[in-house]
């Protein structure tokens, strides 16, 4: 999938960098909309492109840069929830994200659930694993997913992540936000207005974002 240009690194003092990483343009013109005032370090939102091996291939490329090279990295975006009781709009921040290549375990997910209610008090969060797939799951794949312990599955987190950690120690984490769930699937009447829901929330998440991000620098006791 062709890619927009490369996103504008925003500095803000000398705090370690902050690398959203999301699929669709969609997904960036949301984020990028919420306005990246407000963060403790210099911020960009990065477009991969869909699927694990863009995901991988772009963040190991923009890792590789300065001032990028120590970045925490979040994963954003959208999701198809999992388990029952799901709507569009809700929101799944992991406690890990599952893939081929293994589990990986992600950075102060109390805070950064903490700081989403506090952004969004009207919104649910539900926290649990984010598992990888290389394909739109639907029907009895949910059901086996759901099985296996997983919430919500997108096609980009698990690779992102995963990717992250490879190219040194950092923090990690996967804010997704639900346009897809079990009783509003994307084939059914109601998809678009499960988007447009989606998509409001998805540009207001990133103060809570940035509160996350400023916790990290926090001097631990």
């Amino acid at each position: 999938m062709p890619r927009g240009p490369e996103p504008a690194a925003v500095p803000a003092g000398s705090a370690p960098p902050l690398l959203i990483a999301c699929a669709l343009g969609i997904e960036q013109l949301a984020l990028r909309s919420g306005g990246l005032g407000g963060a403790a370090g210099p911020v960009t939102v990065l477009r991969t492109g869909m699927g694990p091996v863009h995901a991988r291939r772009a963040v190991a490329r923009h890792l590789d840069r300065e001032p990028w090279r120590d970045a925490a990295v979040l994963a954003s975006g959208f999701c198809a929830g999992l388990a029952p009781g799901m709507h569009p709009g809700d929101l799944v921040v992991a406690e890990e994200t599952r893939g081929p290549a293994g589990t990986t375990p992600c950075t102060a997910t109390e805070l950064l659930v903490k700081a989403l209610v506090r952004t969004l008090p009207e919104r649910t969060v539900h926290t649990g694993p984010l598992t990888g797939s290389d394909h739109v799951v639907r029907g009895q794949e949910r059901a086996e997913l759901l099985a296996g312990g997983a919430i919500a599955v997108d096609m980009e987190s698990a690779a992102t992540l995963h990717t992250a950690l490879a190219a040194g120690p950092r923090p990690v984490a996967a804010v997704r936000v639900v346009v897809d769930a079990p009783e509003h699937e994307l084939v059914r009447i109601g998809t678009v207005r499960g988007g447009i829901s989606a998509f409001r929330v998805l540009r207001a998440v990133l103060p809570a974002f940035f509160e996350w991000h400023r916790s990290l620098l926090l001097p631990r006791r």
